[in-house]
């Protein structure tokens, strides 16, 4: 992955094979169940919106759809983390994920803040 570093729709795919790659690993009970679920949901979402960004139909659209991916971001820490709690076994890749999905939000905060200064002008 390190050659499509800023290739951020590879980088978004990778994160949601990683994340699908980790939930077949967990065993599923009335607890983790959910949790991944939400997991897989939030973290496949990040990659499917800012492919969407890529092909939006204005700046306006494109802008909504990098803020989704942000706020996707944010939701996929949050299970992350939770599921960190539920399964201590997966914890070293679970914060490897997580490290990877901060970074991503950040990306996309800058993205977001980038877009909303040039709205301003």
């Amino acid at each position: 992955m390190e050659g499509n570093r800023y290739d951020l729709e590879e980088r978004t795919y990778q994160l949601s094979r990683r994340i699908i790659e980790l939930c077949k690993k967990v065993k599923e009970n009335n607890i983790t169940r959910p949790i991944i679920n939400q997991l897989i949901r939030s973290g496949t979402s990040i990659g499917a919106n800012y492919s969407e960004a890529n092909n939006a139909s204005s700046r306006k659209d494109f802008q909504n759809k990098i803020f989704i991916c942000k706020k996707e971001s944010q939701e996929t820490k949050y299970w992350l983390r939770i599921l960190s709690d539920c399964t201590p076994e997966f914890l070293e890749e679970l914060r490897q994920l997580w490290k990877e999905t901060q970074e991503l939000t950040l990306i996309f905060q800058k993205i977001t803040t980038t877009l909303l200064g040039k709205n301003q002008n």
